[in-house]
């Protein structure tokens, strides 16, 4: 206790000086001096807070300090939005940015958990560039009509699907098959289009987004010019979803013109949808022609299990002197299609 009381007046002693001269006016370069030192801390701690505030809110490589963010940050930064940060899709309160934070520093997770459907990023942010702003219109789009304005689906529930090992992070277009995710047993039969994207068909040109028949001869059609005119139109599904040339190049060609006998949709008579009904059969022409058995001779061909296709050719249809003798021979000697009536 001695040696305490005086250590306590050895300091008072020490002090005493600088208590006395502290009791004095201040001199104006003293004044000056303090007001100065004031501003650098205020200044200085403002700025460096500034600038925390701005990493943390502004910088992606803040979010990828956590080690569980490296997937998505250099998915993020191979994507259309890579021009973006974090936080202009990631809307957090300040609640929320503690929690994580607190989870972060308590639990050190291994993963990043599921979030089981839940919407990371509402439509609300997405319409701030993509209806307003200088993103690509979605308003301008019959798919985002129905699908947004009428279904009122959110966005991420077609773009930003993420696989189980996180394939497709940050991607926005919808994978390939992605709208069968709703649009269940509208699987895709026929040769060579059990593989193709639903927006390789389905298309912004036609009201009800089903193909019209310029999109099936964007594939079909022998004439290069229907791609060419297609293509400069710059519909989303052509723009983000053009079949592979490879593909064009391997489907059959056809000819339509506006002399054409049938000038209604191709999916009238195909039905790419439904097994066995790709390609169009006779009942298929049957259910539109029900009172062709009792014209000429049809009767009797049908009697014999003969096909409409046999002597109407597809496309073409109309049986010509120049087909008759060459199709109709294969069974019976040449007869005049004016006969057959």
């Amino acid at each position: 206790m001695k040696v305490f009381n005086w250590m306590k007046g050895k300091a008072r002693g020490l002090l005493a000086p600088v208590i006395e001269r502290l009791k004095e006016p201040l001199s104006l370069k003293a004044r000056l001096i303090i007001i100065g030192l004031a501003l650098v801390v205020v200044l200085g701690g403002g700025f460096i807070a500034y600038k925390f505030y701005d990493f943390t809110q502004n910088n992606p490589k803040f979010c990828v300090g956590c080690h569980l963010m490296q997937p998505a940050f250099d998915s993020w930064a191979k994507s259309e939005h890579k021009s973006l940060n974090c936080h202009d899709c990631h809307h957090l309160t300040v609640p929320e940015q503690n929690m994580l934070l607190v989870n972060f520093v308590l639990h050190r997770p291994n993963s990043v958990p599921e979030r089981h459907g839940k919407v990371i990023v509402s439509s609300k942010i997405c319409n701030e560039c993509h209806t307003e702003g200088k993103a690509m219109r979605i308003n301008r789009s019959l798919f985002h009509a129905k699908h947004v304005y009428m279904e009122q689906l959110e966005c991420t529930e077609c773009h930003g699907e993420v696989g189980p090992n996180r394939e497709g992070l940050h991607r926005f277009l919808p994978t390939e098959r992605f709208c069968t995710k709703c649009h269940t047993n509208r699987t895709v039969h026929g040769e060579g289009m059990g593989g193709l994207a639903c927006l390789n068909c389905h298309t912004d040109r036609t009201k009800d987004l089903k193909p019209g028949r310029m999109k099936c001869l964007y594939c079909h059609s022998a004439d290069e010019r229907v791609r060419k005119e297609i293509t400069q139109d710059a519909t989303i599904d052509v723009k983000f979803f053009k079949p592979d040339p490879s593909l064009v190049k391997r489907a059959t060609k056809i000819v339509l013109t506006e002399q054409s006998p049938m000038q209604f949709y191709c999916y009238e008579c195909h039905k790419p949808h439904t097994a066995g009904k790709v390609r169009p059969q006779t009942e298929t022409c049957l259910a539109c022609h029900a009172n062709v058995r009792n014209v000429g001779k049809h009767k009797i061909h049908l009697n014999m299990e003969m096909k409409c296709k046999d002597c109407h050719k597809p496309h073409v249809w109309k049986v010509t002197e120049a087909s008759a003798k060459k199709d109709c021979v294969q069974c019976h000697e040449y007869r005049s299609p004016k006969a057959f009536l």
